[in-house]
């Protein structure tokens, strides 16, 4: 071990910044050199990385955000992007370095938490994680009428408009007091700039961002960026199609007066949870895809 140098937190490091981004393109087919450029990469992602000869060779990073619980505030760390390149697997280093990241923050910490692939699900337990599952939440909606609105497509190229958003999104309330999370702006920008750029919207009328798609007769709601309470059914009023007959939510709302149903959620990826200081992770809920690493 070394052979091999360890760093954490090297975001203004260009030659390392650029091998891990190198990394997980490698790995995952995302690169992070954009992410950083634009300003999204903040103190709140943590990189804690094995270097071999100016090369990142393994990572596992530390997402530092709050969640919130039936309105109350919880620190929370997820944990993202593990990776080892091909040439350097089955020598123990994930499970170093996730070691490093447990002893840095399992003391300050009420969660930890990741989604991992199905094919690692027997290395997490290693560390005390446990599996919990996910429930996706959806209701029957339907417009008689198509809605004359002032509905703005933002463009996260656009300066103003990236601009607009990420200030926006950092003054945001929960999406849901059952179950969300908080201050974790840097990874829905990296949604936006990577798997939702055409998908963003604003609503004056409301001063809301929703984020969403219309796939045949289903409005997929990924999230609702709001400062203050909002009412549901006008703002899917606006933004649904004369096809829209479900709608299904990509995070746990909690409103009043829409008839709501959930089913066990079966995705890609499991969710793996670790509880400190006798918190306990609530069941039946559906982590926010825009803040899932």
């Amino acid at each position: 071990m070394s052979r091999f140098r360890f760093e954490k937190d090297y975001k203004h490091n260009d030659t390392f910044r650029k091998s891990y981004s190198e990394l997980s393109h490698l790995t995952f087919g995302i690169e992070f050199e954009e992410y950083y450029q634009k300003g999204f990469w903040s103190d709140s992602y943590v990189p804690f990385s094995y270097i071999y000869q100016d090369k990142v060779i393994a990572n596992v990073s530390a997402n530092l955000l709050h969640f919130v619980i039936q309105g109350e505030e919880k620190k929370a760390l997820q944990i993202g992007t593990v990776m080892t390149h091909p040439d350097f697997q089955k020598r123990g280093l994930s499970t170093n370095l996730m070691n490093k990241v447990l002893a840095e923050y399992s003391h300050v910490y009420d969660f930890m938490y990741l989604f991992a692939n199905k094919d690692v699900l027997d290395f997490y337990p290693k560390f005390g994680f446990e599996t919990s599952n996910e429930h996706i939440f959806f209701t029957n909606f339907a417009v008689n009428k198509k809605q004359n609105i002032n509905l703005i497509k933002l463009d996260i190229a656009n300066i103003k408009d990236k601009k607009f958003i990420y200030e926006f999104i950092s003054d945001r309330i929960p999406v849901s007091e059952t179950f969300s999370t908080l201050h974790s702006q840097g990874i829905f920008m990296f949604y936006c700039l990577n798997v939702f750029p055409q998908n963003i919207y604003y609503l004056a009328e409301e001063d809301v961002i929703v984020v969403f798609k219309q796939e045949q007769k289903t409005l997929h709601l990924y999230d609702i960026v709001s400062k203050k309470e909002i009412e549901i059914e006008p703002i899917l009023t606006k933004i649904s199609d004369l096809s829209t007959e479900k709608v299904i939510f990509h995070y746990t709302p909690a409103y009043r007066n829409l008839q709501i149903e959930s089913k066990p959620f079966i995705g890609n990826e499991v969710l793996f949870v670790k509880a400190f200081r006798n918190n306990s992770f609530p069941p039946n809920i559906k982590h926010p895809l825009m803040s899932q690493a």
